[in-house]
């Protein structure tokens, strides 16, 4: 039934609003003769959208006037903001994301080679712009996008430099014509730099007026658009027509603002469709806790367990927080406080005093207030983001999440409406190891090793152990809040109420261990599809990665699991030990520190070596079951311990969520679970028979997860591979099939060390192609060259880190000292210590790079000039210097091996000194150096693990060697280091 309301005077048929204004209106009672029901709205009610309006602005330059630009170009509400003469030089990006709006993105093109010019192209984020290629025109920068509608239309953004040669408008308009034969709609506007003015037109500028219209391009008549008097913004235009153009002079620019109106149909919004979601502020722990009933186990089997807990959680957030419907709200900035909200008022005040007289001091008035508006607007961020930082100083992750936000450039991307849906992403995740498994059909090895019987001797595993009170405390507070969409309740919200869910949490777990069974309902994945690389074809599935999300609950339950497995695993050696993916202690540092000593001292004794570096094709994904089982076995898992880990594994599922769609469920028939907890260390497992297998033939083996290394020494520079290498590599081949996983040839590299040239050798295959050397590779993420020479590691971490730190600078006005000290802790200086201890003994022309950046950085942080000597701040900052710092690494990386969980491989290279006859330094902690005789060459001993290592280690005091705490052994170790490298400085 409608709703009573006042019959007005005037018509209303539903769309009008009823005119109550008079006698009626002025009544204090209505009598019911004057209410009539409204009748039910069946009209669309979203505003008809007006067609869309286009701004250009030659900004000269938007480096000190972000926010008054960013104002203006808010005010104005354009659907499409053309800005030529940014200025923007490479690292000051971050200038690109202050003058972006909410709601907006940014394509741009910046001058190369010298400052100045530059263009660049804001849109809102429903009109999905794809931006094209242009190709390069001299003097000229261009910025083209297209719209990709029913009704496709083009957009070429043209800077042309006034220095630019003659022939820069002969190639420009051999653009516009292939343009415009692939887009019937389309638009060429810009900064021509010709005088377009119909009293003193000059010969280039009729030149392109006239060519233009040849190719069917109109210019719209417009203006003066210069102080001089001049028009050298000009907008084209063939298939759309421009109207409504109107001049706006901006204070802050010698050219005026240009705004006109595209007829051409405005692009349907991404959806007025209200948002489900619950209000954060209603999700207390208290009244969730209280909400809670009825939690007591009704049934001793584990699926009925987990569904009323899946249940009932619901229930209790439903009571205290239902789902509602949220109307989708503008973006805001969370930075604009009500300060510069009067401000800003202020500021528009002053515009229109000057607007209006047009004289100087108007002018000069708005000026200066524009000024401390774009002051106040610094503080004004610096304080938010400096609050923000603040809170994630602790986790990393939200860290570089929020120095990310601050420093990426919104682009231009596709709507989830123009990509693929949640099907096709599905069907083609499925495809890709369907085709993987049907070419690899189990072998006869694999029914061989299937039947082979497990070993009866050794220690095994039989029965996970239960949980207690405590034991499940450290395994929810080690537990991140990650929160799945089959959750039933967020995971904070679990682990802030843990006292009342304690006892329902301890039954679930035990049961499922006693009981020996993974829930069937924690073993489907909601997969997120990700982009690999921004400048990826969105339109193709093969461009993203597929992420699994995994319930809260279900991860409880590994952890429990993976606990007592690694435990069991670590006491009876059942790893391989070189294996370093996933463990305490081991991880990529440690790898390389190995191999390339390994290397090091191959060489020294004049041999060479032969480093190849397999890629596994979608590893993790075609694990087959029935083997794992079987060496889970072999391994000493058995009774409910091994049915739990086949249970895992079984009838497991996953569904991909795409744009709020999500699809069928489809089955996993192989593969570990992407993001379980206990992936890692079954895949561990899984990959443990092939290290073995790779030293039957006399080579070295290293694994970090599927990342999987052979390293071949070999006497002398012999002219061809040894025969046992080919054989290895058919042997892994074949290893590979049986386990039903593929190698990739083309991704797999090889490194040939110690020879000058490959020459007419006889080179090895692998799957039936040619293995060819390469002159650089890439292990874990570190270069390596032949000659082992870091110039090239060291060439790309400076580059990646200076670049950082141009982003650190710019963000520096707005963050606090403390502040910016984290982000370039975060961003800078942890690259250059990531794998640094594989940089001891370098040249000092190499670790001057280095250097270059450390002291950048320093300087930036302290806020001193480039001339203030830089040992003094470093000692102010307590930064180690480079030397230094690679020296604490190899120190922390000799402790962990000798009384750490660091690993054996790196252990097996030390040796305790043992003096022939007893001395006093026999036990003071000391370690042998090798001899001149076993390894000779200087450059040798100065960068080879096994050599510096106990060196340096010999070099500490006493009482820093005897410790056995590894954070009291680091501060005593950086105090010593510290001293050593300001002994001298004042």
């Amino acid at each position: 039934m409608g709703i009573p309301t006042i019959s007005g005077r005037g018509r209303y048929d539903g769309r009008l609003r009823p005119n109550i204004r008079g006698r009626l209106s002025r009544r204090k009672t209505r009598p019911p003769s004057d209410l009539r029901p409204i009748p039910k709205c069946t009209y669309d009610r979203r505003p008809v959208s007006s067609p869309p309006t286009l701004v250009l602005v030659n900004a000269r330059s938007i480096r000190n006037k972000t926010a008054t630009i960013r104002d203006f170009l808010t005010d104005q509400g354009a659907d499409l903001v053309c800005i030529t003469e940014t200025w923007i030089q490479e690292g000051d990006e971050i200038l690109l994301q202050e003058i972006t709006s909410p709601g907006y993105v940014i394509t741009h093109q910046m001058r190369s080679g010298r400052r100045g010019g530059g263009v660049a192209m804001l849109s809102r984020e429903s009109f999905s712009l794809r931006a094209v290629p242009v190709v390069d025109i001299s003097g000229t920068e261009c910025v083209g996008l297209v719209w990709d509608s029913p009704e496709s239309m083009a957009f070429l953004l043209v800077y042309r430099a006034p220095s630019a040669p003659a022939d820069s408008l002969s190639q420009l308009l051999e653009t516009v014509s292939e343009w415009s034969l692939r887009f019937p709609r389309l638009v060429v506007l810009g900064d021509f730099n010709v005088h377009a003015d119909t009293d003193s037109c000059s010969a280039a500028a009729m030149d392109l007026v006239s060519t233009m219209e040849t190719l069917g391009l109109l210019l719209c008549s417009t203006g003066p658009m210069h102080q001089a008097g001049h028009t050298l913004d000009l907008i084209f235009s063939t298939g759309i027509q421009v109207t409504q153009a109107s001049i706006l002079e901006v204070p802050w620019s010698d050219h005026c603002a240009l705004r006109v109106r595209l007829e051409h149909a405005y692009p349907p919004g991404k959806g007025a469709e209200p948002i489900w979601a619950r209000p954060r502020r209603l999700m207390e722990p208290s009244r969730f806790q209280n909400a809670l009933k009825d939690l007591e186990p009704v049934s001793d089997s584990i699926d009925v367990q987990v569904d009323m807990w899946n249940i009932r959680l619901s229930n209790a957030l439903d009571e205290i927080a239902p789902r509602r419907p949220l109307q989708p709200r503008r973006n805001r900035s969370p930075w604009f406080t009500e300060e510069l909200r009067s401000m800003k008022r202020e500021k528009r005040r002053l515009e229109g005093v000057w607007r209006e007289l047009h004289d100087r001091a108007s002018r000069s008035a708005y000026r200066a207030f524009m000024e401390s508006y774009e002051h106040a607007t610094i503080e004004a961020k610096r304080v938010y983001y400096a609050s923000l930082i603040e809170s994630a100083s602790s986790r990393p992750a939200k860290l570089f999440k929020i120095i990310r936000s601050l420093t990426t450039v919104p682009t231009n991307p596709k709507s989830d409406d123009q990509t693929p849906s949640a099907e096709a992403f599905q069907s083609y995740f499925a495809d890709k190891i369907s085709l993987l498994r049907r070419d690899l059909p189990a072998t006869t090895d694999t029914m061989r090793e299937l039947e082979t019987p497990w070993p009866l001797a050794g220690p095994t595993l039989d029965q996970f152990i239960p949980l207690d009170a405590e034991g499940l405390d450290r395994l929810i507070a080690a537990a991140r809040p990650t929160t799945c969409s089959l959750d039933p309740c967020p995971s904070w919200l679990v682990k802030s109420c843990l006292e009342g869910l304690r006892d329902p949490l301890l039954k679930i777990i035990n049961s499922s261990l006693e009981q020996g069974v993974f829930p069937e309902g924690l073993k489907e994945a909601v997969v997120s599809p990700l982009l690999k690389k921004p400048d990826l074809d969105r339109l193709v599935p093969s461009s993203y990665r597929p992420v699994s999300n995994l319930s809260f609950l279900g991860k409880v339950i590994e952890r429990a699991v993976a606990v007592q497995l690694q435990q069991f695993l670590d006491d009876t050696a059942g790893l391989d030990p070189f294996q370093s993916g996933f463990r305490a202690g081991h991880g990529t540092e440690t790898v390389l520190v190995s191999i390339t000593d390994h290397l090091r001292c191959q060489l020294d004794r004049g041999g060479s070596v032969l480093l190849v570096l397999l890629d596994l094709t979608a590893a993790f994904d075609t694990v087959d079951h029935n083997l794992l089982t079987h060496r889970l076995a072999v391994a000493g898992v058995r009774g409910t311990a091994l049915n739990w880990l086949a249970s895992f594994l079984h009838n497991r599922g996953q569904r991909v969520e795409r744009g709020g769609l999500v699809s069928e469920r489809s089955p996993l028939h192989c593969g570990v679970p992407q993001g379980a907890i206990l992936s890692p260390l079954l895949f561990n497992i899984y990959m443990q028979p092939l290290a073995q297998l790779v030293r039957d033939f006399g080579l070295e083996c290293y694994q970090y997860a599927d990342d999987t290394q052979l390293v071949l020494k070999m006497e002398g520079q012999p002219e061809s591979v040894p025969d046992s290498f080919h054989q290895c590599l058919e042997a892994i081949i074949g290893w590979l099939r049986s386990s039903s996983l593929r190698v990739n040839p083309a991704k797999t590299e090889f490194l040939w060390l110690g020879r000058p040239g490959s020459g007419d050798i006889q080179l090895p295959t692998l799957d039936g192609e040619v293995l060819r050397p390469s002159s650089l590779v890439k292990s874990l993420g570190v270069l390596l060259d032949p000659s082992l020479t870091m110039q090239a590691q060291v060439s790309a971490v400076t580059k990646t880190a200076f670049f950082h730190l141009r982003q650190a600078r710019r963000l520096a006005p707005y963050l606090s000292r403390d502040n910016l000290a984290t982000v370039i802790q975060a961003t800078v200086i942890s690259r250059l210590d990531y794998c640094n201890a594989l940089y001891i003994g370098l040249p000092v022309s190499v670790i001057r790079k280095l250097k270059l950046v450390q002291n950048a950085a320093a300087r930036l942080l302290a806020g001193v000039p480039i001339r203030c000597h830089i040992t003094p701040i470093l000692r102010q900052l307590h930064w180690l210097p480079i030397e230094h710092r690679i020296t604490f690494k190899v120190m922390v990386l000799t402790f962990k091996a000798l009384h750490g969980p660091g690993p054996m491989y790196l252990r097996d290279r030390l040796t305790p000194y043992k003096p022939q006859r007893s001395l006093c330094s026999e036990d003071q902690d000391l370690l042998e150096v090798p001899s001149f005789k076993t390894l000779r060459l200087t450059a040798t001993r100065r960068r080879a693990f096994s050599v510096v290592a106990p060196s340096l280690w010999n070099t500490l005091p006493p009482e820093v060697r005897a410790l056995r705490d590894l954070l009291a052994f680091r501060r005593a170790c950086k105090t010593h280091l510290f001293r050593q490298a300001f002994e001298f400085c004042c």
